[in-house]
């Protein structure tokens, strides 16, 4: 069990760094999709009793996360007809080592906590930390709205690791709640984006400053 959740956890840290080098928003979806069933699916590896309840609240929020999210996301981006990212404030090359520096950092942090929960799982928390750094670094970073929103969520699969890395038990309701939360906002945020479209016929971000009341 340990072993195929360092894979899963490895894998996780993989598609991060692919996110963070990518300029093509149908591999960022993709990723974003790989990464949601990935970390949906992990909760069942720490855990020494896999009931019905757990596997079954696994295959919902991996719906949720790996497919229906990353359909609205696909929707969008066909719908704006938006093929890559272009000028992001950071470049891909300092992005993919900024991803390599949030690892190495991360690492060192997770040793710092010594926590007894994920004693036999060293990689949990690392990788927690680095995907939310790194979803936080791809929000601020990059200059069109959608590639945000995938930042936005590339977060709350971090905040998500971090919470099975503090406790033993998953609180389902409580990771639920937030997941419909999200799921809300991508809805509203795809809305948004249609309407930035519509007015600026592009979504990039900078575009509105040009806005006055």
């Amino acid at each position: 069990m340990t072993q195929i959740a360092d894979i899963i956890l490895s894998l996780v840290l993989l598609s991060v760094l692919f996110c963070l080098s990518s300029s093509r928003m149908m591999i960022l979806v993709k990723w974003i999709a790989f990464q949601g069933i990935a970390i949906s699916m992990i909760q069942l590896f720490f855990h020494q009793q896999t009931g019905f309840a757990n596997i079954a609240f696994a295959i919902i929020m991996s719906g949720i996360r790996g497919i229906l999210i990353p359909i609205f996301i696909y929707i969008a981006v066909k719908k704006m007809g938006i093929k890559r990212e272009i000028e992001p404030i950071i470049g891909y090359h300092a992005s993919l080592f900024a991803g390599l520096l949030m690892m190495v950092f991360a690492a060192f942090i997770g040793k710092k906590f010594n926590l007894h929960s994920i004693g036999s799982n060293p990689l949990l928390l690392p990788t927690a930390i680095t995907t939310l750094m790194a979803g936080m670094f791809l929000a601020m970073t990059r200059r069109k709205a959608i590639t945000m929103v995938i930042g936005y969520i590339m977060m709350e699969n971090g905040i998500y690791l971090v919470g099975i890395s503090l406790t033993k038990h998953t609180h389902f309701m409580i990771e639920f709640g937030i997941l419909l939360d999200v799921l809300v906002g991508v809805m509203l945020m795809g809305i948004i984006l249609n309407n930035i479209n519509r007015t600026f016929d592009d979504i990039d971000t900078t575009l509105l400053r040009s806005l006055k009341d």
